[in-house]
């Protein structure tokens, strides 16, 4: 029977090889992850060449099939119902972003608010002193970054990003190609400085030993509350300015449109959430339970 030229509006992918090669890279990363922290197999503790190798097979496999879903998108293959649901799963993943922080803030909360209320019994580990440690948040004799310096400072510097991102977003659909690189280059630039400023600030935490304290039993609590936040923060501010500058790269050399741009568009939204988060973390890390 003769195959007649293509009737919906789907698109069927071509056999790909990076689901499989992104599975092993995948493997091979968390094996030689696990290696390097405990050993395993045949390979001893501090040895991380298998997981770096693991982390480049993953970054080569990103990249691989990336650029195949681009290839697609110039090709005309995101049709309004592939689009639709590139939107779905988007948003699907942003929500499984945002519950991993809500996650977060659930357990800081209860270690926050509520613990320093309860009695610790034997069961639960009565260690001496953690009770009342737990009363004060912060710990005492733990020095603290000052929330209106450098955390403010990053803070203008993310919701200054947003304008300009939106501001490119805008450019790009009404067809001002050019305002909408200027934009983008202005919002990666916003990026790059906010990684810059958190790197400063961890080198300075880390060389003055700010969250280390013989008197504060719940010194390392807070220390390792703070540097899960922010880090994980950082990291994701880091793959957001990744996810830019591939969208900048596209717009040089001609890519979207004002009518089809959902790469662009989706940098964007997950840019906006980078925003949103670091506004909580700046309330409830930095100033409300982050002064003495």
């Amino acid at each position: 029977m003769a195959h007649g030229a293509v009737k919906h509006d789907y698109h069927l992918v071509n056999p790909s090889p990076w689901p499989l090669v992104g599975s092993i890279a995948a493997t091979v990363m968390m094996l030689g992850a696990v290696a390097g922290m405990k050993g395993l197999f045949w390979v001893e503790k501090g040895n991380w060449l298998y997981a770096a190798a693991g982390l480049a097979l993953v970054l080569f496999t990103m990249l691989g099939w990336w650029m195949d879903v681009v290839k697609e998108a110039n090709a005309g293959d995101h049709t309004p119902v592939v689009s639709i649901g590139l939107r779905y799963g988007m948003i699907l993943f942003i929500a499984s972003e945002v519950m991993f922080f809500v996650a977060w803030f659930w357990i800081f909360f209860e270690m926050v608010l509520f613990q320093g209320h309860r009695t610790l019994t034997p069961e639960m580990g009565n260690f001496e002193g953690v009770a009342e440690a737990w009363k004060t948040w912060p710990p005492k004799g733990v020095e603290l970054v000052p929330a209106f310096h450098l955390p403010l400072v990053n803070t203008l510097t993310l919701l200054l990003s947003g304008t300009t991102v939106t501001w490119a977003h805008h450019a790009l659909q009404v067809g001002d190609r050019k305002a909408a690189k200027i934009g983008l280059f202005l919002t990666i630039a916003l990026g790059v400085l906010f990684t810059s400023i958190q790197a400063y600030e961890y080198n300075h935490i880390l060389h003055e030993k700010l969250f280390y304290s013989d008197e504060a039993v719940n010194a390392g609590l807070y220390g390792s509350s703070f540097f899960m936040a922010t880090g994980f923060h950082g990291f994701h501010v880091l793959i957001g300015t990744i996810f830019l500058t591939v969208c900048f790269l596209r717009l040089l050399g001609g890519g979207f449109s004002p009518k089809q741009h959902f790469g662009f568009e989706a940098a964007a939204w997950y840019w906006h959430f980078v925003d949103v988060v670091w506004l909580f973390l700046f309330a409830f890390i930095y100033v409300i339970f982050g002064t003495a």
